[in-house]
């Protein structure tokens, strides 16, 4: 597993660990993320994916899990770097695995005017750009492109599976406009609506062995995303009733765009969900702020 610290990535190591033996890589940047996820039973080692040391490590692996990533900043040439050369250099090295699974983004989907078109598979690509995050849409198209390079040139089972909305107790963006509305802070949101496919952590987790069972030559690419799309005021005014607390919200031109999926092959491959957005994000914010629950 790459990435185990991350906010999607801990959840499934904590799960995996239970009844496997794994492996975490990272720079461990953050104060306590190295300890916190030995805590798991994972066995960690310090790898930069920019200038990869692999000489901590067994020199085989069943399954290859790629969560890390390079997000936040404007650095294009690190971006890529981590992101497309780091996977290569990973699939490179554990070429033995059985399969391996990318963690990939819809926001490699060209932007459309609609804001309800549901993006499918065989979309065409260009790299949405976030303020916040302006490398990593064409960042993730680099990756994607390498991951695909790499599966047909090693004859490696790989799947690349781009994320949609993800959210639970370790994070999330609906998690983290919960803790602002618990802070008295508005929300930005879009000034147009916004509509996405939330998925809980629970259902990641539970879907990670199917992403892998389902990885081929050349690469198999599929959303993974939520069953519903829900626009982004419906599911906060869904929390602020929830929690009972007061729902301020900020209109701006730049606030997170319309990512809505078409689940129509990932339904099909992987299977649908077991945790609805309206229960997952009771459960979500249950676990957060059990305060407002008491």
């Amino acid at each position: 597993m790459t990435g185990p610290a991350g906010q999607i990535a801990f959840p499934i190591v904590r799960a995996l660990a239970a009844d496997n033996e794994v492996w975490g890589i990272a720079r461990f940047s953050g104060g306590g993320s190295r300890e916190r996820v030995e805590a798991t039973g994972c066995r960690t080692v310090v790898v930069d994916l920019a200038e990869p040391d692999w000489s901590g490590l067994p020199d085989h692996f069943d399954h290859v899990v790629h969560l890390a990533a390079f997000i936040i900043g404007d650095d294009f040439d690190r971006a890529l770097t981590v992101n497309a050369e780091g996977t290569g250099l990973l699939m490179q090295r554990f070429s033995t695995a059985r399969s391996v699974l990318v963690m990939s983004t819809s926001a490699v989907y060209r932007d459309v005017d609609d804001p309800e078109h549901r993006f499918a598979e065989g979309d065409p690509l260009g790299g949405h750009e976030q303020l916040f995050a302006p490398t990593y849409g064409i960042a993730k198209n680099a990756q994607e492109a390498v991951a695909r390079a790499m599966a047909r040139i090693l004859d490696l089972p790989t799947t690349i599976a781009r994320m949609n909305m993800s959210y639970g107790s370790n994070g999330g963006l609906p998690a983290y406009q919960l803790d602002m509305m618990k802070a008295g802070m508005p929300i930005p949101v879009h000034d147009r609506p916004a509509w996405f496919n939330l998925i809980h952590q629970d259902d990641i987790d539970a879907q990670v062995p199917t992403m892998l069972d389902i990885a081929d030559v050349p690469a198999t690419i599929v959303n993974w995303s939520g069953d519903e799309a829900v626009e982004t005021r419906t599911y906060l005014d869904h929390l602020a009733e929830l929690s009972g607390l007061e729902l301020q919200v900020e209109p701006t031109p730049d606030g997170v765009s319309s990512r809505a999926i078409d689940t129509s092959r990932k339904m099909a491959l992987v299977g649908s969900c077991s945790v609805g957005w309206r229960t997952g994000l009771r459960m979500m914010a249950e676990d957060r702020h059990p305060d407002l629950f008491a």
